[in-house]
């Protein structure tokens, strides 16, 4: 008789195979350093379907977008006699978790360590009407001797279900470190796939407090109040060998020399909430994408396994690389009706913001009625692709091209163009051919070989290996917009300092 463990395993196996990466990040120290350490799982095809749904989680609750691309890692590190150390564990390269604790006694819950958002919570005893509290433990506060209650209702909305609950207080235990009073959620109704989904109970947000729900104060921002750690400073190491035992880890109150090498170099934080910073142009086999030129606003973000960009850049990336999508109707339209307009507008060299503007397709009046919302959102669908067209013809211009060569370039990239929601997914024996991908931060240069870019999965029952792109489109409108959202893709190949004191991002070579 097959046992309720195992039928609940084979559910959520099964369920997987409809979304792409989840949610997680890493703790860990050394002297007055508190560390955590993760373990890995290797991803499979099926698993990156099943991530789809994960995928798509946005936040609603702030002028902050997150498209939650997440990743399963894992970490861990050296120790000193001075650090507190949590294993993290990742399952299927999508989810990095560690154990923390709430309460006296200790109630214990796996929680994802997140940049990309602030608020701890944890499924609640007094969750009965959703099937994933069902899944995982639930905080007992009858059961603990220092739970404070508190009461305020709280609810994080996110793009493919929500979480609501009220908030309470007690201890909370992150390896050795206890954080005294500290507010949190209990989560009374879970409407997500991805919580029912995923290894992890709950989530331990490592962001702003501009962005906490209710304005909790944040688990990490108590540890410094509370004298906890010596900096204020917490660092990550991502292990990218699939292979390896310890998956990486993150350290809290300062870094750990061992996991990388030259310097850090720093960006400051332009916008509290997640960890945001400015980047510069972003180049495909030392060839510039020409969107970033002028700058791009980007969230350095633990939360996610890919690297999610506006899709203009991303579809050039990914054709380079050889990822195949659908056709856009859109996009073959503006080709044939204004593709020699866009041409001599360029050439006369008007500005490249502009030439949408001045071809009418990005003008928009203030009319109502029916028929003008449906022509109005027609125009906004056109606007976006001829403005994706014309930094795609405005990159190419300054090459040098002709104008053969560049239509024929632009008219493949309409033909490739990746649906945000699509997976990438291409044969892995043209890896070594493929080009590197360069981001510009702080003035300097961190590349991506394709060995640090691609995910490789196995396709389930069978010995074939596929392989994914490690880039997704992500469109942000203005004003908050257009963001990059850089995962674990990127932290895996360089160690990143989050220092609150300074409000800056550090950003070495990982060893």
């Amino acid at each position: 008789m097959v046992s309720s463990e195992a039928r609940r395993n084979k559910f959520i196996h099964q369920a997987t195979c409809f979304c792409l990466l989840a949610i997680l990040l890493h703790p860990t120290t050394s002297t007055n350093l508190f560390r955590v350490g993760l373990k890995k799982r290797q991803l499979e095809l099926d698993d990156i379907r099943a991530s789809r749904v994960i995928s798509k989680l946005k936040y609603s609750h702030s002028q902050h977008p997150t498209d939650y691309y997440h990743s399963f890692a894992t970490l861990g590190g050296g120790s000193s006699d001075h650090d507190h150390q949590v294993i993290l564990k990742n399952y299927l390269n999508a989810q990095y978790y560690g154990v923390i604790a709430i309460g006296t006694p200790p109630q214990e819950f796996k929680v994802l360590f997140d940049t990309g958002s602030s608020n701890l919570w944890v499924p609640s005893s007094k969750c009965y009407l959703s099937l994933t509290c069902y899944l995982h433990p639930k905080y007992k506060s009858t059961k603990s001797k220092t739970y404070t209650k508190n009461g305020k209702p709280g609810t994080i909305k996110y793009g493919s279900g929500s979480m609501s609950g009220f908030f309470s207080e007690d201890n909370v235990k992150v390896g050795d470190l206890v954080v005294k009073n500290q507010e949190f959620i209990e989560a009374t109704r879970e409407r997500s796939l991805t919580y029912l989904l995923a290894k992890f109970d709950g989530l331990l947000g490592l962001g702003f407090q501009e962005i906490s729900v209710g304005n909790a104060v944040p688990v990490w921002y108590n540890m410094v109040d509370q004298g906890l750690v010596k900096d204020k400073v917490f660092s990550f190491w991502l292990n990218r060998d699939t292979k390896a035992e310890v998956g990486g880890e993150i350290v809290f109150g300062g870094v750990d020399p061992a996991h990388f090498k030259g310097n850090h170099t720093y960006v400051p934080v332009t916008r509290k909430g997640y960890w945001q910073f400015n980047m510069g142009d972003i180049f495909v086999n030392n060839n510039s994408t020409g969107f970033c030129e002028e700058g791009c606003s980007a969230i350095m973000y633990s939360g996610t396994s890919l690297i999610a960009g506006p899709t203009t850049v991303i579809a050039q990336i990914n054709h380079a690389i050889g990822a195949k999508g659908v056709v856009s109707a859109e996009c073959n339209e503006i080709i044939s009706q204004y593709g020699e307009m866009i041409w001599d507008l360029l050439v006369s060299k008007v500005p490249r913001r502009q030439v949408c503007k001045d071809l009418g397709l990005c003008v928009f009046r203030q009319e109502t009625g029916i028929k003008s919302v449906v022509e109005k959102e027609r125009s906004s669908a056109l606007c976006k692709v001829c403005e994706m067209v014309v930094v795609w013809i405005h990159t190419k211009l300054k090459m040098n091209e002709t104008k053969e060569k560049v239509f024929e370039y632009v008219y493949q990239l309409c033909e490739s163009h990746l649906s945000p929601a699509g997976e990438a997914v291409f044969d892995c024996n043209n890896i070594e051919n493929m080009p590197d991908v360069t981001f510009t931060i702080g003035g300097n240069h961190f590349s991506l070989t394709p060995q640090q870019y691609i995910l490789k999965t196995r396709v389930a029952f069978s010995n074939t290996e596929m392989c994914i792109s490690g880039f997704a489109g992500y469109d942000l409108p203005s004003p908050t917009g257009p963001l990059w959202i850089i995962g674990d893709v990127f932290m895996g190949a360089y160690h990143t300092v989050f220092d609150s004191g300074n409000l800056q991002i550090g950003i070495a070579v990982a060893t």
